[in-house]
């Protein structure tokens, strides 16, 4: 693997120091190579904020005496535009890839200036210039390439230069020990722009990791929606075709990972009851993210009616579990939502609420349910009215009450 903290090729012809599975580009002690070798991608991660902040003091003292230089390196052009802000909007090809010739003859979109980020892709490809894709593609005991590592540091001028080579011979894909590929690690990572970059080099997007995660199933399980928000207007561009519907190895798409997760933040926020303000701050931000999203999903094709493959439950079924009000005005404001859809089991989502144990959002839910339409007559497959899987209490007798169309209760 390459050294977490300096990822820098020599020119060809240059003293390399070999061990299995990473280069060594700087005269250190094998001690140090030997040391460095054992670093996995995940530790990485961890390492990724303290050697950002390292790296963006040197960027900014070499960068005050860098002077354009015109030179002739593989780097695409379509990522020329304002800094952190790529223009993915002019100048794309229908497939998503560039020509021979415009990976010849990058030229920033401004007449001749060089942002930061420009600057940056001139020295990462003058430092790779004579490195060919066959030994980039090398991985390390882990399955990592240096791809995986520089994106897994959040180095993305060496990232997108790297890509740009390895798609040159269809090694942009290549997965590490988890099943993840370059594209995965940084939708885990919420790197919005190294995610765009990989797809317009031509990253795949409907690949699985070992639990059966597309990168979309990533960014729906953290929260990452600025990532997922990405994809949807990179490949929108790009032409590639997503499945967003794609179930992984639990049966669940991409949009009931965002909803279980969503759940998972109420079931906090409930059970910790008085929170400090920055708790409740914290949760009330992880929840907006969720929420972001799933709307996110809805806007791009999901359907919250799709069933997940072990019990049968649609969103809505899944939201009933937790009373989510927030998301069931969400589902149940999209056209042809299916309130009475039942599970494999022949529960309504009526049945859900109704046999949740004195929740305090419970009563509203039963209302949101049947103002909508729901049914108080379904029967599961055990001959069950939701009136019958009521618990006695308080909060109990407000639910009979409307199951039995109370509708003083109702308003």
């Amino acid at each position: 693997m390459l050294d977490p903290r300096r990822s820098e090729f020599l020119p060809m012809g240059a003293n390399f120091n070999q061990n299995p599975g990473f280069l060594i580009a700087d005269p250190r002690p094998p001690e140090y190579a030997h040391a460095m070798h054992k670093k996995t991608v995940k530790e990485l991660l961890m390492m990724r904020r303290f050697n950002c902040l390292q790296d963006d003091k040197n960027v900014m003292h070499e960068f005050k005496t860098v002077k354009a230089e015109a030179i002739d390196v593989d780097v695409s052009p379509q990522l020329f535009g304002p800094p952190g802000h790529p223009n993915i909007s002019n100048g794309f090809p229908e497939n998503g890839h560039t020509s021979p010739q415009q990976l010849q003859h990058p030229t920033p979109a401004d007449g001749g200036k060089l942002t930061l980020f420009h600057w940056q892709i001139q020295q990462q490809a003058q430092r790779l210039g004579g490195v060919s894709p066959e030994l980039l593609s090398m991985q390390d005991a882990d399955g990592d390439t240096v791809l995986h590592i520089a994106v897994a540091q959040g180095r993305r001028a060496l990232a997108y230069v790297i890509a740009a080579k390895m798609s040159q011979c269809g090694s942009l894909d290549i997965k590490e020990h988890n099943g993840q590929t370059a594209l995965q690690i940084a939708a885990a990572t919420n790197q919005q722009l190294i995610v765009q970059d990989l797809l317009v080099h031509g990253a795949q997007i409907n690949t699985r990791d070992l639990w059966g995660r597309s990168p979309l199933h990533l960014c729906a399980e953290k929260g990452h929606f600025l990532s997922l928000q990405s994809i949807c207007r990179t490949l929108k561009v790009t032409g590639q075709q997503v499945d967003i519907e794609m179930f992984n190895y639990d049966g669940l798409t991409p949009l009931h990972a965002a909803v279980l997760s969503h759940n998972a933040v109420v079931k906090e926020r409930r059970t910790l009851g008085n929170l400090c303000s920055y708790m409740a701050k914290e949760l009330a931000r992880r929840a907006h993210m969720y929420v972001e999203c799933i709307k996110t999903l809805l806007l791009t094709g999901a359907s919250s009616g799709t069933k997940d493959q072990k019990s049968g439950r649609t969103c809505l079924h899944m939201a009933a579990e937790e009373a989510n009000v927030e998301l069931f005005n969400i589902f149940l404001d999209q056209p042809q939502s299916a309130v009475n859809v039942k599970t494999f089991s022949g529960n309504t989502a009526l049945h859900i609420v109704s046999s949740l144990q004195n929740h305090k959002r419970q009563v509203e839910t039963v209302k949101l349910l049947m103002r909508k339409g729901a049914d108080p007559a379904a029967r599961n497959f055990e001959n069950e009215l939701p009136c019958q899987l009521v618990p006695r209490g308080p909060t109990g007798e407000k639910v009979q009450q409307l199951l039995k169309g109370n509708i003083y209760m109702l308003k």
